[in-house]
């Protein structure tokens, strides 16, 4: 078996864009980006002219977004561990298809409130997707191009995070809510169809799928308390969920009370962290095999930590814009150097469950002091807010440290398993 330790030869991004799964799963991973951000903005936009601007009906957009995720997370990923991956990942895709179509024959001939499911049954759908596609990552990419695999991946998901918004917009004000949801339905079916061109799955023996559900259940949650470096992780996720839960709602104060200026400057501010994220996961691309993934956690929390302590206090745009563009920049560091641990540190059978494990951790915690932030900061001030945010991460980079141990040393155990 191959070890663990870096190779002396670096691959190169011609022999990573060569292999089949990488362009089978960037095909899909591009249809499956604008189907989902015209559905995000086209139901948003909808709903919000279909009601007149009111904020419950708003806030049910994200609550059929968020929800999911506690819900069906680690239920996904257990499926994902028993189910072939391949398999898993086209059926969500032609699934999310046909709840479109079915919505869009509700919107042509019912009420308009069935928007709503689209985002529900697609969220529902991506927790069985999104664990598959980790554990195909597992079984086709060499450990050595798996850091660059996922920088790409990243990369592409940075750019929809600036023009995802502009073409969702785009295509709902030009065509409308019925043919802005028909699109949807065909980028999903396209995204299927990409995915048709994956290596087929491995056949695998029935006595691995004989054990219940539940069983199945346990045994994930006792392999990841079983893993040192996964607890460690597993804590990092739940400090820095912590952390930017606090401050997620409150961007708009920032612009509106620190710098004193109109709401149209937030717009600048997301710009340029979504710009910094593009340039961020190309960087990282290219020096995936040069810097280990603990490390590119640690810099990704500690330039999230200064930066959102400089922001919390700045009163001066340039400044603050240069925050925003720092954290960006190393924000793929942060999510490739996670992944990459994760798959890394992690048996094939047990990917599913691990990521259904964590992923709950981190939103969980968000969404708690997310509910939070609000009134805290009404009743304490916008700078204080930014700097309990900042502390959480320092928090998360100290619980984290063992890492730097950890990641060699049961790296090698699983390489020896």
């Amino acid at each position: 078996m191959s070890s663990i330790n870096t190779s002396t030869s670096t691959p190169s991004m011609a022999s990573l864009l060569r292999n089949r799964f990488i362009q089978a799963i960037m095909a899909a991973g591009l249809f499956m980006q604008v189907g989902i951000w015209i559905r995000n903005f086209a139901i948003l936009l909808f709903v919000v002219k279909q009601t007149n601007g009111n904020g419950l009906a708003v806030s049910l957009i994200s609550v059929a977004e968020f929800a999911p995720i506690f819900i069906f997370s680690f239920i996904g990923g257990t499926f994902a561990d028993r189910w072939r991956p391949k398999r898993t990942m086209i059926w969500c895709d032609l699934l999310s298809a046909v709840s479109i179509f079915l919505i869009l024959m509700a919107l042509l001939f019912s009420t308009w409130k069935v928007v709503f499911f689209a985002t529900l049954v697609s969220a529902i759908l991506s927790q069985f997707s999104q664990p598959s596609s980790m554990k195909l990552f597992k079984v086709h990419v060499p450990g050595e191009q798996m850091q660059a695999g996922m920088s790409l991946f990243q990369t592409m998901m940075a750019v929809f995070m600036i023009m995802g918004p502009v073409i969702g917009t785009f295509v709902y004000q030009k065509l409308g809510i019925h043919i802005s949801m028909g699109i949807v339905g065909a980028a999903f079916l396209l995204s299927a169809l990409a995915l048709m061109l994956l290596p087929a799955d491995q056949k695998e023996e029935k006595t691995a799928n004989a054990s219940p559900l539940i069983e199945d259940m346990k045994l994930g949650f006792q392999y990841v308390w079983k893993r040192k470096i996964l607890i460690t992780l597993g804590a990092g996720f739940l400090a820095a969920g912590l952390g930017l839960g606090f401050i997620h709602p409150l961007a708009i104060f920032i612009v509106t009370e620190r710098l004193g200026l109109s709401e149209n400057y937030l717009q600048w501010l997301f710009a340029a962290n979504g710009a910094a994220m593009i340039i961020g996961g190309g960087v990282t691309m290219v020096l995936s095999n040069r810097i280990k993934p603990h490390i590119l956690v640690m810099l990704g929390m500690g330039i999230s930590a200064v930066g959102i302590c400089i922001i919390g206090w700045s009163t001066n745009f340039w400044l603050t814009l240069f925050c925003e563009f720092a954290i960006g920049l190393f924000m793929p560091a942060l999510q490739i150097g996670i992944n990459t641990i994760i798959l890394k540190n992690t048996e094939e059978a047990f990917v599913g469950r691990v990521n259904g494990i964590l992923t709950p951790l981190f939103m969980g915690a968000m969404v708690i002091t997310m509910s939070l932030a609000g009134v805290l900061k009404d009743q304490f001030s916008i700078i204080v807010m930014y700097q309990l945010s900042a502390v959480f991460f320092i928090v998360g980079i100290l619980v984290m440290v063992p890492m730097f141990r950890l990641t060699r040393t049961e790296g090698e155990k699983l390489a020896e398993s």
